[in-house]
């Protein structure tokens, strides 16, 4: 997507996909290879990848589905399924992840069965390729990578602490693309987007060394998928010889001959909706995660991701709909995929929504279905997946109801098997439930210094001290490369005539997410939830520069993503109340609170004092 949405979704990847592997174990040993692998499901409804089959029998074995039909003849020995009133799928394939740590088994408990990532660790994703191929890890989704992504120097993707290479012109294309495809890569992903549709400006390739970029990858045998933002920027990367689209652009409505111009190089586009619906405002994470069939099978921060949201608002989702409803008329290929598991989304529960805005956006239940299945199996020559037929793959999804009717049956889940295998899902559901009700127990009471609501009036020492937490300490955006600076120390004149109070100075550099400042910690630790739901705001006084600021809450139930509200620091000093239910929060899990600059490059200089939990 855009830098700065994007920056903000990949943070994700790098910060919350890390709190997931510190606090959540693998729940379930996969089952053998044997275990269950031969069986029929009978008298079942088969979407099989592009058509309906309203009534038939699948016969599965040694891990392949062995035959299809109406009158399917298995041994009477076999294990059968009764499958009446239910429907029988490919197992869907994700067309765009981040997959790190946990992200393929919550996958697969979702009926994911592969996931085709965009950038990833390629020592990671070559860990996970190499145990596919040795016949391991059944409860995972398969995984295919692009590994390290094509970028400019301090382009997107370069922001997050993690060094990896660039590339700066033509000439080094080739070069460039055979590295990648050293480490592994199934395919090339390049960023082409500058962020000035989002209101930023991030170095980006030049259209020149994209098209060298997409030719060097034809010359080997890869396909080559574009990160776009803004409609010029698909417009560049197809006529430059692109086979795919890695999302859709909501700068702008599409113009009469885009879809056509797309249809005409026989590309295929991935539209994201999921992660385009957030950025625009119109994020549909939280109905999804409040429906019952999904909410039970989610780990806490996934919960707490899908309900999230990106930092301000860019474009209208309206242009992203209106792009699929022209591909679709010109029969250009639309495959599924969610972004995860940038903010709304989630790994696996986001696919049954992405289908469902697919819908939305003009697309029958069948076509949605399709594009979760047999079309991306085909963009991406995965030959042996993505339909129900004899000879693929016995990776497979049964649920309950008619999705080929109404697209939210997808989420009421009967079985899920991976190459014959079926999952355990009562299993990792339960060991999600216990999970959950340990992190409840676990999580921090107030202490009693915070009784008196007051964390910080910063008259009793020369450095600033809290009443309670961890104190205080500046934050920028340092920690992902970014340049940012602060300072922060005691001056002499406080609010209503008080001795002290705290400055915070600094200095804002120009980064796809830009900010500076100074954190209060509650709990005991940086960033430990502590049980603060006793108070129902905070309360500051300030003054400054007259420039805009940001108070940011950060919460255990919102992961690493920021709640945020906005204020202004005049020459005067000013008290200023904001209620948690502002950040849409109830204060029981505090992590921290943030005040200071976000974005607009230049210095600055506010000075808070009697900071209070009231």
């Amino acid at each position: 997507m855009n830098p700065g949405a994007s920056a903000s979704r990949c943070s994700v990847i790098i910060k919350v996909c890390l709190f997931l592997a510190a606090s959540l174990a693998a729940f379930i040993a996969p089952a053998s290879a044997q275990e269950k692998n031969e069986f029929v499901v009978r008298d079942v409804r088969i979407f099989d990848g592009t058509r309906v089959i309203p009534r038939g029998q699948v016969w599965v074995q040694d891990g392949r589905i062995k035959a299809v039909g109406a009158d399917v003849k298995a041994p009477a020995a076999v294990h059968s399924i009764n499958g009446t009133g239910e429907t029988l799928l490919p197992g869907l394939i994700d067309s765009h992840t981040h997959a790190f740590t946990t992200a393929l088994k919550e996958a697969l408990v979702f009926g994911v069965t592969t996931e085709l990532d965009m950038f990833t660790d390629y020592n990671y994703a070559a860990q996970i390729k190499k145990n596919q191929a040795e016949g391991k890890d059944l409860d995972l989704a398969d995984l295919r990578s692009a590994g390290t992504l094509v970028t400019a120097p301090k382009g997107h993707g370069t922001e997050y602490g993690m060094a990896i290479p660039t590339i700066t012109s033509p000439g080094e294309a080739q070069a460039f693309v055979d590295a990648r495809i050293a480490e592994g890569s199934d395919y090339i992903k390049i960023i082409y987007d500058d962020g000035k549709a989002y209101g930023i400006n991030t170095p980006a390739i030049s259209k020149e060394t994209m098209a060298a970029v997409i030719l060097a990858a034809h010359q080997r045998g890869k396909l080559a998928v574009v990160h776009i933002g803004t409609l010029q920027g698909a417009r560049d990367a197809i006529e430059s010889g692109a086979d795919g689209l890695a999302h859709l652009f909501v700068n702008a409505a599409p113009d009469a001959g885009f879809a056509a111009l797309v249809a005409s190089h026989h590309a295929f586009v991935v539209p994201t909706l999921s992660v385009q619906a957030t950025i625009s405002g119109a994020p549909s994470g939280k109905p999804l995660a409040a429906d019952a069939r999904i909410q039970s099978y989610l780990p806490a921060a996934s919960l707490r991701n899908l309900g999230g949201s990106f930092p301000g608002t860019h474009g209208q989702f309206s242009y992203v709909q209106e792009t699929v409803r022209q591909l679709k008329a010109r029969h250009v290929p639309i495959l599924a995929g969610t972004d995860a598991p940038n903010p709304g989304t989630a790994h696996g529960a986001s696919m049954h929504g992405e289908m469902a805005l697919l819908v939305a956006a003009g697309l029958t239940p069948v076509e949605a279905l399709t594009a979760a299945t047999s079309a991306p199996a085909h963009a991406f020559h995965l030959d042996d997946r993505g339909q129900v037929a004899p000879g693929k793959r016995a990776d497979l999804l049964l649920v309950k109801g008619d999705p080929t009717t109404d697209i939210s049956a997808t989420r009421d889940i009967v079985g899920v098997w991976k190459a014959g295998v079926e999952l355990d899902r009562a299993s990792y559901r339960a060991a999600l439930e216990k999970e959950k009700q340990t992190a409840v127990q676990s999580l921090a009471s107030a202490p009693a210094e915070a009784e008196s609501g007051l964390i910080s009036d910063f008259d009793d020492a020369e450095t600033p001290k809290a009443r309670f937490g961890s104190g205080w300490m500046i934050s920028t955006d340092s920690f992902r490369g970014g340049q940012s600076t602060a300072q922060m120390k005691v001056v002499a004149g406080g609010a209503e005539g008080s001795k002290s109070a705290l400055q915070i100075d600094g200095t804002i550099v120009q980064n796809s997410i830009a900010w500076s400042g100074a954190m209060f910690f509650p709990g005991p630790a940086p960033m430990s939830p502590v049980n603060l739901a006793t108070r129902k705001a905070i309360t500051f006084w300030v003054k400054g520069d007259g420039k805009s600021y940001r108070l940011m809450v950060y919460t255990q139930s919102n992961g690493y993503m920021p709640k945020m509200q906005s204020f202004t620091a005049g020459p005067e000093w000013k008290k200023i109340t904001v209620p948690f239910s502002a950040f849409e929060i109830d204060g029981h899990d505090l992590m921290g609170i943030f005040f200071g600059a976000w974005a607009d490059p230049g210095t600055f200089s506010l000075t808070i004092d009697s900071v209070r939990l009231e």
